[in-house]
């Protein structure tokens, strides 16, 4: 009975160190996935800035566009830490701004809340992709799907201006109107399309989205 019951207790200890050591491998490739997914929004948002229209006195670019896949694809939390680390390089000088241009003094100027609106919007669209992945079976399931994605980038879109033009107008133009009239209804068509194509590509996105909605972000 003696060593029948050592036995059990190093059978015990073995499969409780098994177990550890798997749980420990899957923490791991779980992190180590993360911090690709981040550093692939941050190169995926990077690459949108320098594509950039030089409009006064805001320039357009594809970082809207950008944000809405990055929060549509890796969710809530790793697309508000993505553009989060984006945003931080930029302030610590690294050329990831528009035109290839870092450094504090701009996030002070004409784009700066537009950058900071990126947290927010990245957020919404990345609860709205969750949300509607979570109810997606069926025939109406696609159909909310689609809805809350649509709503969702939307939303996004508001965050963005809503804290942009308000900075324009502080910091640059001193005039509300000007400040709607400049950094805001020459981007609404393009925001539009991007709106379209940002919802298309996240709504397509089945298996990928299924994939990453397991995981615990």
């Amino acid at each position: 009975m003696r060593r029948t019951y050592k036995t059990a207790q190093r059978e015990t200890a073995l499969a409780v160190a098994a177990d550890t050591r798997g749980a420990r491998a899957v923490a791991v490739r779980s992190g180590l996935l993360k911090t690709a997914l981040v550093l692939t929004g941050v190169g995926v948002l990077t690459a949108s800035a320098w594509v950039s229209v030089p409009f006064y006195p805001v320039p357009l670019t594809m970082q809207t566009l950008a944000v809405l896949l990055i929060g549509g694809v890796l969710g809530p939390r790793l697309g508000v830490t993505a553009v989060t680390s984006y945003i931080v390089l930029g302030l610590a000088g690294a050329p990831v701004f528009h035109n290839g241009l870092g450094g504090a003094a701009l996030v002070a100027g004409p784009t700066g809340g537009y950058l900071m609106g990126f947290v927010p919007a990245v957020f919404v669209m990345g609860l709205a992709s969750r949300r509607g992945w979570s109810s997606a079976a069926g025939r109406l399931g696609a159909l909310r799907r689609l809805a809350l994605l649509t709503g969702g980038a939307v939303l996004a879109e508001v965050a963005i201006y809503a804290l942009g033009v308000p900075w324009l107008a502080l910091t640059t133009v001193k005039h509300a109107g000007a400040a709607v009239a400049l950094g805001l209804v020459p981007f609404l068509l393009g925001d539009l399309v991007k709106t379209a194509v940002a919802v298309t590509a996240v709504y397509g996105a089945d298996n990928l989205l299924t994939r990453l909605g397991s995981l615990p972000f």
